[in-house]
């Protein structure tokens, strides 16, 4: 049966996963779990992933971005009857109980979001484009004017992107600001979890509330990678999926089994960083 590279339930109505590019049933060069309708993959074949990851992880509706690398928010205010794939944004955000938001990743950031104390949850594909438009602020800015949640309260997690390692930018300085400069590594590698890290405080995180991967996805070949591809071919690759759902409620003999459940998968999974 599928299962998530790392999974977690920071609280009981709380479901946090990545998935890794194995056991789906795509072909080279999308071999095997892509999740990515618009990389030239069968949306066939694209459309079982995604439904062999519902299955894994027990949902009903998935809301994806056809993301842009942009800074639009697009808010899902409402219960779709089926699985949706919203245009031209690079960032999601619901109150809505069972709906999962997908965000589909090569070495950019899925960065999850969420607040226990409104529950609301919010995804978030930040590439190094991303960082520049200061979609993490926009979105945290979103989340507050939506459900009037307290930065102080959310939570952040970033999942397995491009590391320091690999993250060369020869154009730096025509492509990155100059408040980037302290997170360089070397001559011209840039450490963009940092980066992302700090744009999360700077939008009102408290430091100990954000988490992050140290998985680089270009080193490490379990994952679809853009820049791996571009080294070795023409660049033609999957995505990988990382996924936060706000669970729906149940009676409370079934909340009592699920938090059991959630406190086990937490012990068994947890996620790298």
């Amino acid at each position: 049966m599928l299962s998530p590279h790392s999974i977690s339930t920071p609280t009981p109505e709380i479901l946090l996963a990545t998935f890794d590019r194995h056991h789906g049933i795509s072909v080279p060069p999308f071999a095997s779990l892509n999740c990515g309708f618009n990389v030239g993959d069968d949306p066939d074949l694209v459309r079982n992933n995604r439904a062999a990851i519902k299955q894994a992880l027990g949902i009903r509706r998935l809301i994806s971005a056809k993301q842009i690398h942009e800074d639009l928010v697009y808010i899902v205010d409402n219960s779709p009857a089926c699985d949706e794939e919203k245009e031209g944004v690079d960032a999601l955000i619901t109150s809505k109980r069972g709906i999962a938001l997908m965000i589909q990743h090569a070495d950019c950031q899925a960065i999850l979001l969420h607040d226990p104390v409104q529950s609301v949850i919010a995804a978030v594909h930040c590439g190094w484009r991303g960082n520049v438009l200061g979609i993490i602020k926009k979105t945290v800015q979103a989340i507050t004017n939506f459900s009037q949640s307290n930065p102080h309260n959310l939570h952040a997690t970033i999942s397995p992107a491009l590391g320091p390692c690999c993250a060369e930018f020869i154009h730096y300085r025509q492509e990155l600001p100059a408040s980037f400069l302290p997170f360089r590594t070397n001559d011209n590698h840039f450490d963009f979890r940092q980066i992302s890290r700090f744009q999360l405080i700077e939008a009102g995180l408290p430091p100990e509330n954000i988490q992050a991967s140290s998985v680089c996805t270009s080193c490490n070949h379990n994952f679809f990678s853009y820049r791996r591809a571009r080294r070795t071919g023409n660049g033609i690759t999957g995505r990988n999926a990382s996924i936060i759902l706000l669970k729906e409620k149940t009676d409370s003999g079934e909340e009592r089994e699920r938090g059991k459940l959630s406190h086990n998968i937490t012990k068994s999974f947890r996620y790298p960083h």
